[in-house]
């Protein structure tokens, strides 16, 4: 993994910028355009830290998510350093994917559960933990052009930030083992349809759309929008403590598995896998 006590983001490192308008909208970037803003435990750190500062900063009233380049987020870099976890034993393996994994979901926690609303603007590529992340944000604008999938079944390991168990808040059971089951890729229109998205755009104009819902979200009242944030959000994550543990525990035994060996290999060799479920 990486290193958790350094506690500051080096320059040239940055897989996130934080960036604070004269609006009062605190603008988080994935800013590495060039591996299509994939995704590792770096990234899972320095979200941590930039969201611990939002999270104190009065003078931020929202905050948009949005990233550079051709893709939101494309999932999880695989050539990320520290991107495979070792151990003496399965059984010791499996304990620190575990570990590592509820590490990512707490980072992942305090971004859902900031006081302040997060808006995301999703174009391109939304795929895996880019998809999950999308989904931890309180409403959606995505580009005509955005693809969303969730492709771990097909990797040979289950979702591991919770993003089937948002879908099915959000578009119900059948919707989130359909499309976690399968991978299957949907589109922006039926992102929307599905009440996954709540607003479909033109390229050219995701940017500024999602910049207006954010400054007029930052324009009102503070203690009201914070109160009506938690408030829903009370509602519609009931159970999601409890279910967030279990799929961190589903996670690492499916990444620990021979299937999983197998899925990243066969994707790497550009064949079908063929799974043994072991």
């Amino acid at each position: 993994m990486i290193d958790t006590l350094d506690r500051e983001i080096r320059d040239g490192e940055e897989r996130i910028r934080l960036d604070v308008t004269e609006h009062g909208v605190g603008v988080l970037t994935l800013c590495r355009p060039a591996t299509l803003n994939g995704w590792s435990w770096e990234s899972s750190r320095q979200l941590g830290l930039l969201v611990d500062r939002i999270r104190f900063d009065d003078t931020i009233r929202a905050v948009l998510l949005r990233a550079e380049g051709r893709a939101f987020c494309a999932g999880i870099d695989v050539t990320a350093p520290g991107g495979a976890i070792t151990g003496r034993s399965p059984a010791e393996r499996t304990h620190r994917y575990y570990e590592g994994i509820r590490w990512v979901h707490e980072r992942f926690a305090v971004f859902a559960r900031l006081p302040q609303p997060v808006i995301a603007a999703v174009q391109g590529y939304c795929l895996g933990f880019g998809f999950e992340l999308a989904l931890m944000a309180d409403i959606r604008i995505a580009a005509e052009g955005a693809v969303f999938a969730l492709p771990e079944a097909r990797l040979g390991v289950a979702v591991d930030a919770g993003g089937d168990l948002r879908i099915a808040r959000d578009a119900g059971a059948g919707w989130a083992k359909f499309l976690a089951l399968t991978g299957r890729r949907i589109d922006a229109a039926t992102a929307e349809r599905l009440n996954i998205v709540q607003l479909v755009v033109p390229h050219s104009e995701l940017e500024q759309r999602a910049r207006e819902i954010a400054e007029q979200i930052a324009d009102n009242a503070p203690l009201a929008v914070r109160a009506i944030k938690r408030n829903i959000d009370a509602f519609a994550d009931a159970g999601m403590a409890e279910a967030l543990d279990r799929t961190a525990m589903s996670a690492a035994l499916t990444l620990t598995s021979e299937d999983a060996r197998e899925g990243y290999t066969a994707k790497a060799a550009h064949r079908p896998p063929t799974f043994d479920g072991v």
